[in-house]
């Protein structure tokens, strides 16, 4: 993919590891041309970690990796995947489908939500992977459905979690008086499913904890739900956290999905990382300072 000079200066590292080996010194077939392996089959790949802002001040995504069957984004925090509901003005989508018109036609439902196979919360940055095919739309639907896609997020919540680790299961619905919050308290939930959230403490402060949250489960919402019920709200997180999740100089929610990993085609292993944004990096080096 060609990128304009201004794009390129403000690009940096993200990191790409694949299972195969490297052929000659260059991707083998189904990694796109360009993008070179060295040893360890560990590819560089330009990312920004922000987004990049035009002069319409539409914040845009930035690609991590393309190749036949899927591409690979970073998207910036204040972008909504798709259109719908009280969603208006630019989406994910719309940016993708003027570079990748081929993905119009791709998906479950085409018109609103094409090629995108599972989605991100507005307010949460991070990778994200969408099919060029319907092939591939397929192929990476029975991923994510089977559970056989590793996702990683990094999130500062409120409180001080005492303990090392832990897994946070409870059923996840959709609040009956509200149409877009979730809950899980079943008396006053519908559309009941199984919710599964793993998480490893990074980092404590004396009033918040930095966690590696691996989510086993990809219900709307889950990490943000489960870490308010078990009392510790994501920061910046209005919706389920309100006043009490508020932090001076935080504009969002400190939820950044850093990596993904899967296998596609069938016996090369990807992992695809994007590095926590500039917004959110400044929020832990406030922290760190303050300690």
């Amino acid at each position: 993919m060609t990128m304009g000079k201004r794009d390129k200066l403000q690009y940096s590292k993200a990191l790409i590891v694949l299972s195969t080996p490297s052929v000659g010194g260059k991707a083998s077939d189904g990694v796109s041309d360009g993008v070179k392996l060295y040893s360890r089959s560990v590819v560089f790949a330009k990312v920004s970690p922000t987004g990049v802002v035009d002069s319409h001040h539409m914040i845009h995504p930035s690609i991590i990796y393309e190749d036949k069957n899927f591409i690979v984004v970073n998207k910036p925090a204040g972008l909504p995947v798709h259109a719908g509901g009280a969603v208006k003005g630019e989406t994910l989508v719309g940016w993708l489908v003027k570079k990748y018109p081929e993905i119009k036609s791709v998906g479950d439902d085409p018109k609103i939500r094409p090629g995108i196979v599972h989605r991100l919360d507005k307010e949460t940055s991070g990778v994200m992977v969408v099919a060029r095919t319907q092939e591939s739309f397929e192929a990476l639907k029975h991923l994510f459905k089977t559970r056989q896609v590793a996702k990683k997020y990094f999130a500062l919540v409120k409180g001080r979690i005492a303990k090392k680790s832990g897994v946070i299961e409870l059923p996840i619905g959709t609040l009956k008086t509200h149409g877009v919050k979730r809950t899980v308290f079943a008396k006053h939930a519908k559309n009941i499913k199984a919710a599964v959230t793993a998480f490893r403490v990074l980092e404590r402060f004396p009033d918040s904890t930095l966690v590696e949250v691996l989510p086993k489960t990809g219900r709307m919402h889950q990490i943000r739900v489960h870490f308010a019920a078990i009392g510790h709200p994501v920061l910046g997180d209005r919706l389920y956290g309100g006043a009490a999740a508020r932090e001076a100089g935080l504009s969002r929610q400190f939820l950044h999905a850093s990596s993904l990993s899967f296998s596609y085609p069938e016996g090369r292993r990807f992992t695809f990382e994007a590095s926590l944004p500039e917004d959110l990096k400044e929020i832990l080096k406030g922290l760190r300072k303050r300690r």
